[in-house]
């Protein structure tokens, strides 16, 4: 079958999911929508849980092979979190449903990537270790994901786009005077290897 009737199952599948909880959409409702019947869809997937899945694999692939690199912390995080922030109803549905867990592997995936991605790019004039590094990705990692959790939790009362925003203007030099603590132990460990 023609990779357009997929992606059209994944198309109507998102459109539902930004109307209604995932529990109150079928097959059936999919089938209808796209003009196919249960069968084509049981062609590409196995159920529902297997559709969003793969929604959620392909998002995050896309922002993990992407070679974006933005100049702030904020701009960075926004597009790792873009696809939540349009898809922010449909997103609501699924942490609300047994598929949570689903969206917190996604969230942590792309989250890490985005944080990694900007510590690279901001920190290649300073001697940073590799512990030192995963230490900083997890920190920030664990601010995204929990920033986005506490959006959706709030039953998304909040705008995320300008918290995160006035987060990272409050925050602002905090990684850079980070980067500088990690240079300042790399000196100290080598001085003291080489007393010892």
């Amino acid at each position: 079958m023609p990779s357009f009737t997929k992606d059209a199952i994944k198309k109507t599948f998102m459109e539902l999911l930004n109307k209604k909880p995932i529990n109150k959409i079928t097959v059936k409702d999919i089938a209808q929508e796209c003009g196919i019947n249960r069968n084509s869809f049981y062609y590409h997937f196995s159920d529902i849980p297997s559709l969003l899945e793969e929604i959620f694999t392909e998002e995050a692939e896309r922002l993990i092979n992407s070679d974006v690199a933005y100049s702030s912390i904020y701009e960075q995080l926004i597009y790792a979190i873009q696809f939540a922030i349009d898809n922010k109803t449909a997103l609501y549905h699924i942490y609300n449903s047994a598929n949570r867990e689903m969206f917190e592997i996604y969230l942590d995936r792309i989250s890490e990537k985005a944080v990694s991605d900007y510590i690279d790019n901001m920190s290649h004039n300073y001697n940073i270790s590799p512990s030192d590094k995963v230490v900083m990705v997890l920190y920030y990692k664990c601010m995204l994901v929990g920033f986005v959790i506490d959006w959706l939790g709030s039953n998304m009362s909040y705008n995320i786009t300008e918290k995160l925003k006035r987060i990272c203007e409050l925050f602002d030099g905090s990684m850079q005077n980070a980067f500088r603590r990690c240079e300042q132990r790399s000196k100290i460990v080598r001085l003291d290897e080489r007393r010892g």
